[in-house]
C-alpha cells in the first residue's frame, strides 16, 4: 500500500491520478480481451490462419498499450504539449510517406509497414492533434494578439486534406467533429462554428457527389434494398438473436460469416453471445470515462489542460459512438474501432496514448504547477493593454 507520506513518483502519481477512471479503462481492456476471444477465431479460420491468431496479437498489443498509457499518465502538461508536437509532426511525414508508397487496399492508402508492422499513421495523428488543437485555443484565451485559432484552423485542414487523399472518410468527420467540439468549448463565436458545420456538410455532399464509395454506403443506408448491406443485417439479427443475456460464450452464429466481426462489429458479436447486458455494461464504461474526464477537465483552472482534456474525451466518445451505432444501423458503415474492444494494434496503441494524456491533464495538481504558464501570459497580457 502506498503512502501519501511517501514523496515518490509513484506515489505521488497513484494519489493525484483519477483510480476511477482508470478502472474503468482497465475494465474496457480486460472486455476487450473476452470479445477478442469470442470473435475472432472464425475470421483467422476461414483465412487459413491459426484459430487464436487474432487473439493472440490482440493481447500483445494490450501490453504497450498499457505500457503507453501508464508512462503518457505521469507526464506533466508542459511534456504533453512537447510528445503531442513530435508525435503530430511524425504522423504526417508517416501519412505522407504512406500516401507515396503505401499499398492500396479497396482503393485507399491508410498502411504502411515499418520494422514488419503494420501502422495506421491517421490513428497516431489524432490524439496528438486534438492536443495541439487545445493548446493553440488556451493560447488565444491568453494571448489575443497570437494568431492562435488560424494556426489551428491551419493544422485542421493539413490533417483534413491528407486524410481525404488516402481516402478516410470516416477519420476525417471525426477530427472535424472534435475540432469543431473543442472550437465550441473554448468559447469562439457561433458564426464560426456554424461555418464549420456548413463547410463540413458541403465536403459531405462533395464526397457523396465525388466518390463512388461514400455515395454508395450512404445509399445503403437510406434504402438498404439498393445493394449488399450483408454486414450491417447480420450484425443486426445478431442483437435480435441475443436477447437480454445472449447465447452464452462460443455460441454465437453471426461471426461465423461477419468478414469483420473481430473489428467494426466485434460490439454485435458480444450482443449475441452474452446479450445485451453486456452491451448496457459497456456504454456505461464508455459514459462514465467521458464525463468523469469532462466534469474533472472542468473543474481545472488551466485553460490548456480542460481544453486538452475536455477534447481527448470528446475523442474517445464519439468514436465508440460511431463504432456502436454502426452496429445498430444508426449510421451509414465506416471503418472505425471501438476503443480498446476491436483488434487494431495502431488503433489500441493511438488510443491509449490519448486516454494516458486524458489522465495526465486530470491529476489533481497544485495550481502553481498548472497555472504557472497561464498566469503569466495573463500578466503579459494585462500589462500591455494597460
Amino acid at each position: 500500500m502506498l503512502s501519501r507520506e511517501q514523496r515518490t513518483p509513484l506515489s505521488e502519481w497513484w494519489w493525484t491520478v483519477d483510480r476511477l477512471q482508470l478502472a474503468a479503462i482497465i475494465a474496457l481492456m480486460l472486455a476487450g480481451i473476452i470479445l477478442s476471444l469470442a470473435a475472432s477465431p472464425p475470421v483467422a479460420t476461414r483465412i487459413g490462419l491459426d484459430p487464436f491468431h487474432f487473439f493472440n496479437r490482440h493481447v500483445l498489443f494490450l501490453v504497450p498499450s498499457l505500457i503507453v498509457m501508464i508512462g503518457v499518465s505521469f507526464l506533466s502538461p508542459r511534456s504533453i504539449r512537447r510528445s503531442a508536437l513530435i508525435i503530430f509532426a511524425i504522423s504526417i511525414v508517416l501519412i505522407v510517406v504512406t500516401l507515396l508508397v503505401g499499398p492500396e487496399v479497396k482503393g485507399a492508402r491508410r498502411w504502411i509497414t515499418i520494422v514488419g508492422v503494420n501502422i495506421q499513421a491517421s490513428e497516431i495523428a489524432k490524439p496528438s492533434f486534438v492536443v495541439l488543437a487545445a493548446w493553440l485555443f488556451a493560447e488565444s484565451t491568453g494571448r489575443p494578439e497570437m494568431p492562435a485559432t488560424s494556426i489551428a484552423i491551419v493544422l485542421l485542414l493539413m490533417l483534413v486534406s491528407l486524410l481525404v487523399m488516402e481516402p478516410d472518410f470516416g477519420q476525417t468527420m471525426l477530427i472535424l467533429m472534435v475540432w469543431g467540439s473543442l472550437f465550441f468549448i473554448a468559447g469562439m463565436r457561433m458564426i464560426w462554428v456554424a461555418g464549420l458545420a456548413g463547410a463540413a456538410s458541403a465536403g459531405l455532399f462533395g464526397a457523396y457527389l465525388l466518390v463512388p464509395h461514400v455515395a454508395a454506403r450512404i445509399k445503403h443506408f437510406m434504402n438498404p434494398a439498393s445493394g449488399d448491406t450483408f454486414q450491417v443485417d447480420t450484425a443486426m439479427e445478431a442483437f435480435y438473436n441475443g436477447g437480454w443475456f445472449g447465447l452464452g460464450p462460443g455460441e454465437g452464429i453471426a461471426k461465423r460469416s461477419l468478414p469483420d466481426s473481430h473489428t467494426d462489429f466485434v460490439f454485435a458479436v458480444g450482443a449475441e453471445e452474452f446479450g445485451i447486458v453486456l452491451c448496457l455494461v459497456l456504454l456505461a464504461l464508455f459514459a462514465f470515462i467521458v464525463i468523469r474526464a469532462l466534469s474533472r477537465a472542468y473543474a481545472s483552472e488551466d485553460m490548456f489542460a480542460r481544453f486538452a482534456a475536455s477534447g481527448l474525451a470528446v475523442l474517445f466518445g464519439v468514436q465508440a459512438a460511431i463504432n456502436m451505432s454502426v452496429n445498430l444501423q444508426l449510421i451509414p458503415a465506416k471503418g472505425m474501432t471501438l476503443p480498446f474492444i476491436s483488434y487494431g494494434g495502431s488503433s489500441m496503441v493511438s488510443l491509449a496514448y490519448g486516454v494516458g494524456m486524458m489522465l495526465a491533464l486530470t491529476r489533481i495538481r497544485p495550481r502553481t504547477e498548472m497555472q504557472s504558464i497561464g498566469d503569466a501570459a495573463t500578466a503579459n497580457a494585462a500589462h500591455k493593454y494597460a
